[in-house]
């Protein structure tokens, strides 16, 4: 069982929302998970530009730390997103990241994943963008088993009680993955996207090889 954590804050050591990945992390270790930390902020990732070569190749035309960031979350059961409210959004670095990502959209690349997220903020939208950044799991396919929302503005004390409660994701993460939790609201989520996806991809078949034959190799177009 593998658990991602990825934080998106650019203070390193310093940063309040590493602290909640760490934790979420921790808790997953101790209920038996190998778990691994990314600092996305150290990674070199272009923006994406729509080129559409992803779609057509399954391959980026650009060779950066996006490469290796997207192998790791591929090779995991579970994914863990951290970033700060920057102007009631996530980080850039995480949204560059994410930009990147249309391929697995498509392809619906993270379904049978798990993943949380948390955020922290001074005083406001930290629940907001920590749904944001569960929304972007789901629509990638994972199916999501809670977040962390920490303000810190007003008590810079909250963020012990966030991770401990940080904690308790962990080992809800770890659990879901063991005993492969479903919820019925995200399953139909996730079979209305996996229809539209395929409609979409089939559509434009001739530009989107790539996309094409994935769905085909498992059956799914004709």
């Amino acid at each position: 069982m593998k658990i991602l954590g990825i934080n998106a804050s650019p203070k390193g050591d310093k940063s309040q929302t590493r602290r909640l990945v760490m934790a979420v992390l921790e808790g997953a270790r101790q209920s038996g998970a190998d778990v691994t930390f990314i600092d996305i902020c150290s990674l070199d990732i272009h923006y994406c530009t729509a080129c559409g070569t992803c779609y057509a190749k399954g391959e980026c035309v650009f060779d950066d730390d996006y490469t290796m960031l997207l192998e790791k979350m591929l090779e995991a059961d579970g994914i863990v997103l951290g970033s700060p409210n920057y102007i009631n959004a996530v980080t850039a670095q995480l949204k560059t990241m994410l930009d990147r990502m249309a391929d697995i959209v498509h392809c619906q690349s993270f379904a049978g994943k798990y993943g949380c997220s948390v955020c922290t903020a001074g005083g406001s939208y930290a629940n907001e963008v920590a749904e944001y950044m569960n929304m972007a799991l789901l629509n990638f396919g994972a199916t999501t088993v809670g977040k962390v929302a920490v303000h810190v503005g007003a008590d810079p004390d909250a963020i012990t009680g966030g991770e401990k409660t940080a904690k308790e994701l962990g080992r809800t993460l770890a659990d879901a993955i063991k005993n492969k939790t479903t919820d019925m609201a995200q399953e139909k989520i996730h079979t209305e996207r996996k229809e539209y996806f395929k409609r979409l991809v089939m559509f434009n078949k001739d530009l989107w090889k790539h996309e094409y034959d994935y769905w085909k190799d498992r059956g799914e177009l004709k």
